[in-house]
């Protein structure tokens, strides 16, 4: 009993090189299933974009899961960490739902409707690593009312009254975030449905699919989720200079961008 309270105390230690062991024992299991399938039809060209997919997939799984394992080992700020890790496995949930579904097309609505509720998932916690980002620092609302009002971008400037500074302009942009998080099931269940009704039509946008319509308000939810979330930092940026949040935004979308074209 002794000596297993030392092996979990010292938990950091071999964290690590478990996880690591476990992904090969797995590569060396898949790698040769993998082979196999190829080999067995290897002219068909879906078969061989899901074999070079999966290479990449292969590729990226130690690159995320040590970033992972290495916020969990130095957990030290654990209301900013939580996040990162969060928004960590979005690199591996995109790699694996891409792969999947093209091995497995009748099944891609199931991969692809879960990978985008994780993006509104990780969207959210963005703006929640920067909110708690900024309360380690400053008081978020008071810092606000102190700034000059801003004003909405072009061309919702015509349209949209400005948001009042401080606790009014921060629960409108946390609802914009926010919005997306709880849209995004809510049409994940609709596609369901739909599918099983046989009107779903992924890909035909032609106002007859259901697909035509969901697509269209997910669009304009992560849009307004988006234009949420570049209004708070543009009222906010002198205080998220140190942290840089540009680049990691940039990094967020350009994960999404590549795994959707």
């Amino acid at each position: 009993m002794g000596n297993l309270r030392v092996i979990c105390y010292k938990w950091r230690s071999w964290l690590e090189p478990l996880v690591f062991i476990i992904y090969l024992i797995s590569l060396v299991v898949a790698l040769p299933i993998c082979v196999l399938i190829f080999k067995q039809d290897e002219t068909n060209i879906r078969t061989r974009t899901w074999f070079i997919g999966g290479i990449f997939v292969f590729l990226s799984v130690p690159v995320s899961l040590h970033t992972i394992v290495q916020h969990l080992i130095h957990y030290t700020k654990p209301t900013l960490q939580r996040h990162i890790i969060r928004i960590l496995w979005m690199p591996l949930i995109y790699a694996a739902s891409a792969w999947f579904s093209l091995r497995f097309p009748a099944g891609a609505i199931y991969f692809d409707t879960f990978r985008e509720c994780y993006e509104a998932y990780v969207i959210y916690n963005f703006m929640r690593f920067l909110l708690n980002y900024l309360s380690e620092r400053c008081d978020i609302v008071y810092a606000l009312e102190l700034k000059p009002q801003q004003y909405h971008f072009y061309p919702f400037r015509w349209i949209l009254p400005s948001w009042q500074m401080g606790y009014n302009f921060l629960l409108y942009c946390k609802l914009g975030v926010l919005q997306y998080t709880v849209i995004m099931p809510i049409l994940t269940a609709i596609a369901f449905i739909c599918e099983s009704l046989d009107v779903y039509n992924e890909g035909t946008f032609d106002f007859v699919s259901a697909w035509s319509y969901l697509v269209i308000v997910a669009n304009l939810s992560q849009i307004w989720a988006m234009y949420c979330l570049i209004l708070f930092y543009q009222a906010c940026k002198e205080e998220l200079q140190p942290m840089s949040p540009i680049s990691k935004f940039l990094c967020v979308k350009l994960v999404v961008f590549a795994s959707f074209w």
